[in-house]
């Protein structure tokens, strides 16, 4: 079992995940007669893609003894009505100016981001936006050794 769900009144959940009982509260959209005080679930959708996409990025960072830390996506959803559902989902990432990266790193990255295990899952006919906003003046050349 991943993780138990519970309803506990006006519009909100709290996750519970098995393995670590860590907690995660949802609440209605101020749109969909919520109070907009925490995530909603789907906002959990865009923010689950965000998350994985950099997920895969650090693992890759860490073959690559390179520190990613600092690197900031900005995620922005949009929804659809008749069905109400996610109809787009826009991802900004920004890169710490002190990353120092070679072309060829940033492509590795670039292309661990749109192969994450999430975006796999996400509905074609939502239209995902990715942007890599690679602020490091200079690229620099590593040297196996």
């Amino acid at each position: 079992m991943t993780s138990t769900v519970i309803y506990d009144g006006d519009l909100r959940t709290v996750a519970r995940h098995v393995h670590s009982g860590n907690t995660i509260e949802t609440d209605a959209p101020l749109d969909n007669q919520g109070q907009a005080a925490r995530f909603s679930p789907s906002d959990l959708v865009a923010t689950a893609l965000g998350s994985c996409m950099m997920t895969i990025m650090g693992i890759k960072a860490r073959d690559l003894k390179i520190d990613l830390r600092g690197t900031r996506i900005d995620i922005k959803k949009s929804m659809a009505t008749d069905p109400r559902r996610i109809s787009a989902i826009a991802l900004n990432f920004t890169f710490p100016q002190s990353l120092q990266v070679s072309e060829k790193e940033r492509v590795i990255f670039e292309h661990a981001a749109r192969t994450c295990p999430v975006i796999y899952s996400i509905n074609p006919e939502i239209e995902v936006e990715i942007k890599f906003n690679w602020e490091t003046p200079q690229l620099i050349n590593r040297i196996s050794g």
